[in-house]
């Protein structure tokens, strides 16, 4: 049984769609795609169905990842009877997450930064903003993932070929 992963932002078209792209790049890296699998969904539904922004594509593309195969989805409460892990990208849809997940399954949202450094710090939305904003999550995403995934395949027992850093990003 493949150990399941959802990534959730605000619209699902900025932050979380980045962290999905990060997550399955590091997964194929690392040699789990048969026992990780990675999606990623909004707590609005403003954009269902809609790519990921043309700037968050973008400033992936440049890092080599492809995010054009993806659409925005909402999330659903079955998601998290369907995910062990739901991720949010800051601490507004991390509470949206709590209200709307069955008490007993509370336990598996939490904030991706959590995973990589001091608690409680959001990945900042960079939609209203400029281009470096898209650069900023991307250097975040890809340090939270890493350091997940590290986390992640030692407590499952996974054998990796992960060799990605887990320092914090400059800047």
């Amino acid at each position: 049984m493949k150990t399941s992963i959802l990534m959730v932002c605000l619209g699902n078209i900025c932050r979380s769609p980045t962290a999905q792209g990060v997550m399955e790049h590091l997964v194929v890296e690392a040699g789990l795609v048969d026992k990780v699998t990675i999606d990623s969904a909004g707590t609005g539904d403003w954009h269902v169905g809609r790519q990921a922004d043309p700037r968050t594509r973008e400033a992936a593309l440049r890092r080599g990842y492809d995010l054009s195969a993806q659409r925005a989805r909402q999330v659903q409460r079955e998601d998290f009877e369907r995910f062990d892990y739901v991720l949010a990208m800051d601490r507004q849809n991390y509470r949206d997450l709590v209200d709307l997940a069955p008490p007993e399954l509370t336990h598996k949202v939490t904030l991706l930064l959590d995973h990589a450094g001091p608690a409680g710090r959001d990945v900042p939305d960079p939609y209203y903003g400029e281009t470096d904003g898209f650069e900023e999550v991307l250097d975040l995403v890809e340090h939270a993932c890493a350091a997940f995934l590290k986390k992640l395949a030692a407590e499952q027992g996974y054998a990796t070929r992960l060799a990605a850093t887990t320092e914090e990003p400059t800047g």
